[in-house]
């Protein structure tokens, strides 16, 4: 019994000497949960709702005012023509326009019916879906009060257009996400392997003994996995434009574009982590861990991040997939050129260079 008492002891002696295990055990728990806890809001909310009513009337103000109050929507007024609805809608800066048809009070107290077009922003179908419920239930609401005020029956109709994705597929939103998750994991792990390899050899004091510079050196290991990862974005593609029938609406040059600068970043990324750890099995789990973890929660590819705290919502702007994502949807989705994706490209650019610089002073010219 003894034996056994100072075997168990030993081992907690040795678990808790360990803070990088004692770290894993006790703290990855809490971080998971509260990114679960938090992020996990399945609710729509914050809804960027605009109103074109070309006769404003009591009926059109009304549903209006009842919009602006609803907590679930960001109501931003009203818009004075359909070109400048498009336009908001293209820019991604509305999710959701409610369209009054002309003199809808005078067709609705004489022909009993009206009519209110909701055109949704679908590039996410179940946010765009939930606007529509959310606006729908709002102006039946406002159709039974009125219709006990008046005494007289009358019906508001409502036409739903999905913009951007009018078959309302659930692939047009997870495809964009899935490249950026496959992506970032796949290149990560490849780069913080092969230079942790070279490592463990022994050879990588040889490459950094040659006459080329650091950045050569680093840049040249990188192409081959730069083209290996353009070529399961290749493939990704493919199987998503003829296997699941998601379209590439935009132009093709700036989606390939996109795609280089983000495979770049990811491998930029994978250089960083073959510097913080010596063996191989540590960068393939450290690799794994914060490629995929933050790409699943605060990318945006599952959960909105509108809906998360403004904590989750600080620390999703240095996930690089968000920024990856968002500009796939808007190109591949939505069909936007280049003025609409430009500040996603230089935040992407931005953190390719930091990263190469804290991978440069991280190399050291001999290893320990």
């Amino acid at each position: 019994m003894k034996q056994f008492i100072a075997f168990v002891h030993k081992e907690f002696y040795h678990i808790f000497r360990d803070n990088r295990t004692l770290l894993v055990i006790l703290g990855m728990p809490v971080v998971e949960i509260l990114l679960f806890g938090f992020a996990i809001n399945m609710e729509v909310q914050d809804i960027r709702v605009a109103v074109y009513d070309p006769t404003p009337d009591t009926f059109t103000n009304g549903i209006a005012e009842r919009i602006q109050q609803n907590a679930y929507f960001n109501y931003l007024g009203k818009v004075y023509s359909m070109e400048e609805m498009g336009e908001l809608m293209r820019k991604g800066k509305l999710d959701l326009a409610v369209v009054f048809q002309q003199n809808f009070q005078e067709d609705l107290v004489h022909s009993g019916d009206a009519a209110v077009q909701l055109l949704s922003n679908s590039s996410d179908p179940n946010r765009g879906s939930i606007a529509v419920t959310y606006a729908t239930a709002i102006i039946a609401g406002y159709q039974r009060e009125q219709t006990g005020l008046m005494q007289m029956p009358f019906q508001i109709l409502t036409e739903n257009r999905m913009i951007y994705n009018p078959l309302m597929k659930s692939s047009y939103m997870f495809v964009p996400g899935i490249m950026g998750l496959v992506l970032m994991i796949i290149c990560t792990i490849m780069t913080s392997v092969s230079i942790v390899r070279e490592k463990e050899r022994g050879t990588m004091e040889v490459l950094l003994a040659s006459p080329l510079k650091q950045g050569t050196m680093i840049f040249a290991k990188t192409i081959p996995y730069m083209v290996i990862s353009f070529i399961d974005f290749i493939i990704i593609l493919l199987l998503s434009y003829f296997v699941l029938d998601v379209p590439v609406n935009g132009n093709l040059l700036l989606f390939f574009l996109i795609a280089i600068i983000y495979i770049a970043l990811t491998l930029s990324y994978g250089l960083t982590v073959s510097t913080l750890v010596d063996k191989q099995v540590n960068a393939v789990i450290v690799s794994a861990i914060t490629a995929m973890v933050p790409v699943l929660m605060l990318s945006g590819m599952i959960f909105p991040i509108d809906n998360m705290p403004m904590v989750l919502q600080a620390l999703s702007t240095i996930v690089p997939a968000r920024w990856f994502i968002e500009a796939v949807r808007k190109v591949m989705i939505q069909g936007q050129g280049l003025m609409m994706v430009w500040k996603e490209i230089l935040i992407l650019i931005g953190m390719i260079l930091f990263l190469l610089v804290v991978t440069i002073i991280n190399t050291k010219k001999r290893l320990e």
